[in-house]
């Protein structure tokens, strides 16, 4: 029996579901049904050239929500709108915006995108709204695409000015004077896509903005500020913790919805000892064909460039028979030319290309056409993430599929084992740490280069005084008779801050194939020793560079283009101290508690294993020296009467297996990628005289993760115990406790035994 009427996009599914390659792999079939539009009327304030305009553009009425914000805004409110994907959030604030340059021409926006693909979509939905109004206004977008000769158009006589925060913080904040129009003028600051500033980059990104809106009270003017997010658990709360101010929230949707089926398939186990599953790749393709064949615009996400490229070849040679020339599927991710990219969305749009595949690019809100199918190969590492790139797909009112591809990894497995999650869960609440000791340095350096910071002016909740003191210790400030801290250096402290990392240095990744030596990437300080190593092989969109030589005390790697037939891997031997501890709790036969550690970090050698099968090739030593991490940490420190009965050599592989498998749930209790923590397992903590296992952030400083580890312990240690319990592997494998020749015969018994003692569970 259906539970859905027939169309097109449903009869391509039910093929599908009777395909047994796919049947088999289905572990979770949702119908979202459709939804109704709820209307409101234009507010009366609204210019009667905007109305006009926004019935020549097909919309007499507003949605409730869009009428509910747009007032709020008007009236002077700072609000966050949160409602799905195309819900037409951009109205709410583009309306008051223009409604404010028509009273007064004099009046300017800002407006922050996090991509600059975005920022370049809005520019252009702006610009049609005042030219179906009749309006002349001076709306352009300020990034590194932006030539030079209109730069200062822009800064003298834009009226809507659309950038990013990188271009923000280093190419406007510290040259304000020149961008005095804007600063006195500012009514809007508009923040959109609230929910991508989360961990290190919102961090950042919430001190940019204090850095802003002291340059405003500096220049006399109050911007209103204007949030919109993706379904998030906490958007008030984050907007808050971004901007500094309590936001009214807006997240009742009135626009309109169609019927959606969400799949979540897991590719069969080929070897049950082993735990190897089909080929998570194979499966999407054969599902995204179904589609593409058929003549239904589809996207499919990749998790990473590599990935992306070669679903993306996958799918054009199987498509070279019937459905026109293989430029109608296109690639896009980071590392495409700005013309290219804005060439792809203009194709999706008008429905020249038939499918993209696709990074977390085309995750956020560029309009991008009314796709009929979406399909995620892997989890996106977060709920919210998930119901983005889901909702790339039904932007019109027609039936629309999106389907879910696990992979073989740990967090993926969780995911499909427990498929409510995604589609059952309200979204995950987005964390970050405006006040990171590291992070707010930085900017407080930076703030001081912009305008001199007066006795007890904060920066922050807190007088800057403390820290201003520390930064003249340094040499970056100094104190004048009036009492006011002056900037003191010859450096420009923007240019060394990255609002992408939390490490005060990068090292920079220099290709010297060429002639004339280039700069194609950097990477993270903590992360250069397993990535850019000598001998190292560096993947950059889709190409190989081996690492000739790494000048550690310059930061700088110097790589050159290679074809060979594998890929490196790094060991890194880790050690961890507690420093202090925050909090801590008795937890069944052991206790929580979350506090301050310092992480040292030694890479010892590397494998250079096959690209097909991952065969070893042979191994280098790495003569690099030791790092140190400053950080923080959640832990469970177990009891030790308990566990005194364990031989060591059980208990040091239980504890690396329970330990992987909590790293693995962490994940997807928090919204953060698996790399964002660490884990240390110690069957004899020197600190504690007990077995102690470590989850530890890798951001210098750390950003909230290990309290949140610390709250939500109990459902950690379930979820763990849930997925080790769950895997259908005989001794453990990479979906559950990590790699059996790691943990050796025993190790998923002996995790799951550890996890069910800490669950609370009697003893078996």
């Amino acid at each position: 029996m259906r539970l859905y009427a027939p169309s097109p996009v449903s009869e391509i599914l039910d093929r599908l579901l009777d395909d047994p390659a796919v049947a088999r792999a289905v572990v979770a079939h949702r119908l979202v049904p459709s939804t109704p539009a709820r209307f409101a009327e234009v507010p009366p304030w609204v210019d009667p050239r905007i109305v006009r305009g926004l019935v020549t553009a097909g919309q007499e009425r507003l949605w409730t929500h869009q009428a509910a914000a747009a007032q709020a805004l008007h009236d002077g409110r700072d609000t966050v709108v949160v409602t799905p994907t195309a819900s037409g959030k951009t109205l709410c604030y583009n309306l008051p915006v223009l409604q404010s340059v028509a009273e007064d021409p004099a009046a300017r926006a800002l407006y922050l995108f996090p991509t600059k693909a975005l920022g370049q979509d809005q520019v252009a939905a702006f610009r049609a709204l005042a030219s179906a109004a009749g309006l002349e206004i001076a709306c352009a977008t300020y990034d590194g695409d932006t030539p030079a000769p209109v730069r200062s158009t822009v800064r003298s006589a834009g009226q809507v000015v659309v950038t990013n925060p990188d271009m923000l913080h280093a190419a406007i904040l510290p040259h304000h004077t020149k961008w005095f129009q804007l600063f006195e003028q500012l009514r809007y600051v508009v923040v959109d896509e609230l929910h991508t500033y989360r961990g290190v980059f919102g961090s950042h990104v919430a001190n940019v903005l204090r850095r802003l809106l002291r340059i405003c009270e500096h220049y006399g003017s109050h911007p209103v500020i204007a949030c919109s997010s993706a379904t998030i658990g906490n958007p008030a709360e984050l907007a808050a913790m971004l901007t500094g101010r309590a936001p009214l929230c807006v997240d009742d949707s009135g626009a309109p919805s169609g019927e959606r089926h969400v799949l979540v398939l897991d590719p069969p186990l080929l070897d049950p000892v082993l735990g190897v599953r089909g080929s998570s790749f194979a499966l999407a393709e054969r599902v995204a064909l179904a589609f593409l064949r058929a003549g239904h615009q589809t996207i499919v996400f990749g998790r990473s460039r590599v990935s992306v490229e070669l679903l993306l070849t996958a799918l054009r040679e199987a498509m070279r028979e019937g459905r026109g020339p293989r430029e109608r599927i296109r690639g896009y991710r980071g590392g495409y030319l700005p013309t290219e990219r804005r060439e792809i969305e203009r194709g999706l749009r008008a429905g020249e290309l038939l499918g993209v595949v696709s990074t977390n690019a085309l995750e956020l809100g560029v309009d991008i056409g009314g796709l009929e199918a979406s399909v995620l190969v892997g989890y996106p590492g977060s709920i919210a993430a998930t119901r983005q790139q889901m909702g790339r797909a039904g932007r019109r009112q027609d039936v629309s599929v999106s389907v879910l591809v696990a992979t073989a990894g740990a967090v993926d497995q969780y995911v499909a084992a427990h498929p409510e999650y995604v589609l059952d869960r309200t979204p995950e609440e987005a964390r970050l740490d405006p006040d990171n000791l590291h992070v707010l340095l930085a900017h407080l350096r930076a703030a001081a280069f912009e305008l001199p910071f007066r006795p007890g002016e904060r920066f922050g909740p807190a007088p800057a005084d403390d820290l201003l003191a520390f930064l003249a210790e340094e040499g970056h400030v100094r104190q004048a008779g009036d009492g006011r801290w002056y900037w003191a250096s010859e450096n420009f402290p923007a240019s060394e801050i990255s609002l992408r990392s939390a490490a005060d240095e990068n090292v920079v990744i220099i290709d010297t194939t060429q002639d004339r030596p280039r700069v194609i990437g950097e990477v993270d300080l903590f992360a250069a020793p397993t990535i850019v190593h000598e001998d190292a092989i560096y993947l950059h969109e889709s190409l190989q560079y081996h690492v000739d030589r790494l000048d550690w005390d310059e930061r700088k790697a110097y790589v050159r283009r290679v074809d060979v037939d594998h890929y490196t891997q790094a060991d890194l031997a880790v050690t961890l101290k507690p420093l202090d501890t925050f909090a801590a709790e008795p937890a069944g036969a052991g206790e929580r508690a979350h506090g301050e550690v310092m992480v040292s970090s030694l890479a010892t050698l590397y494998k250079k294993l096959r690209l097909e099968t991952n065969e070893n090739l042979g191994w280098g030593r790495i003569h690099l020296p030791e790092l140190e991490l400053h950080t923080t940490a959640y832990w469970v420190a177990l009891d030790g009467a308990t566990f005194a009965a364990w031989r060591r050599d059980d208990l040091d592989v239980a504890l690396v297996g329970a330990g992987r498998a909590m790293q693995a749930v962490a994940s997807v209790l928090l919204m953060s990628d698996p790399h964002d923590l660490g884990m240390v397992a110690q069957a004899r903590s020197p600190h504690f005289g007990r077995p102690v296992v470590y989850l530890y952030e890798g951001i210098p400083g750390g950003v909230g993760l290990a309290s949140r580890l610390f709250d939500r312990h109990f459902e950690l240690i379930g979820g763990a115990l849930d997925l080790v319990r769950g895997c259908p592997c005989d001794a453990g494998c990479p979906a559950c406790t990590g790699p059996r020749l790691e943990t050796g015969g025993d190790g998923k018994r002996l995790a799951e035994r550890l996890l069910a003692v800490l669950a609370g569970e009697p003893a078996a």
